[in-house]
């Protein structure tokens, strides 16, 4: 099994695409510089959004166009997906320390890409995270996962 890594960290004004950034810094409320289009976004257990690659390689073979950062994720992660739940910890190598909090849901931001990624994208969207631990985060950073408690919505 991969090694999980962190392979991108996006941003945009608000909205899609989010673009790679070579290095990011998370605080509790987020990655500075990423605007939020939506109100819904901007509470504490919504800070972060995470998407696994290999949902990116699974929408990319059934002939969407989609890339790190199309769909509106803050990082893009690999050797997560299946392995991981609302509750568990995510500490990378540099520091930061995240808690998944829920599973993302498509909207209507993702038109942008393909109207029917709002269907296809059901149940595989990554997830939604809040910060524990603030700090700067970079591709290439290892992943090390610790099961959590859900505690639902901070």
């Amino acid at each position: 099994m991969d090694t999980p890594t962190l392979i991108a960290v996006n941003i945009s004004e608000g909205g899609i695409p989010k673009l790679p950034l070579s290095k990011g810094r998370v605080t509790e409320s987020g990655l500075a510089g990423d605007g939020q289009a939506h109100a819904k976004h901007t509470k504490p257990h919504r800070a972060l959004s995470l998407l696994e690659v290999e949902i990116i390689e699974q929408l990319k073979s059934e002939g969407y166009d989609v890339s790190p950062g199309a769909l509106g994720e803050n990082l893009t992660v690999k050797g997560l997906y299946g392995r991981v739940a609302a509750g568990d910890r995510l500490a990378f190598s540099g520091g930061v320390v995240i808690e998944l909090s829920e599973a993302r849901k498509p909207c209507f931001v993702l038109d942008a890409v393909d109207p029917k990624l709002k269907e296809v994208t059901v149940g595989r969207l990554g997830w939604m995270a809040r910060v524990v631990t603030p700090g700067e985060v970079s591709p290439g950073e290892t992943i090390t996962v610790s099961p959590g408690n859900p505690a639902g919505p901070a």
